[in-house]
């Protein structure tokens, strides 16, 4: 009942225009110019946008061609974006393995991705600490309490969650309050 004047604005409202090659491009630069994105998610946004209001031109649609031109033109760089996201998982305080389910998940190819994880591989220890900060993990706890096995565990499976190997996770999550371990003992 809350919402019933979203059912009845739906009715209400005329259906949109099927696409052309004009309003498919006028579209593909709307998103490109509002969203960080890449070839993958623009190609399914135009596919989506297309399978909603319908074509309605003779000839396919040339989604791909679209994207093509968008990318020799710089409005898309996968590369770009791929840098990005693991800049901001980084500071944020996620592992490699987080960034490689994002690029995956945004369609990025491995020859894109590859200096992004490279930046991911070299920030790794900080990008740890700094979820454990967050997170109030291992160094970062009270002193006041020792923590039972079973926060131990929570913290531990927070960390791994979080993109971190195994053998840093457990040495963040076992250090002492107050006491950041060393890095080159990972």
């Amino acid at each position: 009942m809350a919402q019933s004047w979203r059912v009845k604005h739906e009715r209400s409202r005329k259906p949109r225009p099927p696409l052309d090659a004009e309003g498919l491009e006028r579209l593909a630069l709307f998103y490109a110019g509002r969203y960080a994105t890449t070839r993958a998610k623009l190609g399914a946004y135009l596919q989506r946008k297309i399978r909603e209001r319908g074509w309605a031109c003779s000839k396919q649609p040339e989604v791909e061609q679209l994207v093509e031109r968008f990318v020799e033109l710089g409005y898309i760089d996968d590369r770009a974006f791929a840098s990005a996201r693991a800049a901001s998982l980084q500071r944020r305080g996620y592992g490699e393995r987080r960034l490689d389910q994002a690029l995956y998940a945004a369609g990025i190819e491995p020859a894109d991705a590859a200096d992004a994880k490279a930046q991911a591989q070299r920030g790794a220890w900080e990008s740890a600490v700094r979820f454990a900060e967050r997170k109030r993990i291992g160094p970062f706890r009270e002193a006041k309490t020792e923590p039972d096995r079973a926060a131990l565990q929570k913290a531990l499976a927070a960390m791994l969650r979080a993109g971190h190997p195994m053998e840093m996770a457990l040495k963040l999550v076992r250090a002492r309050p107050g006491a950041v371990p060393n890095p080159d003992d990972v």
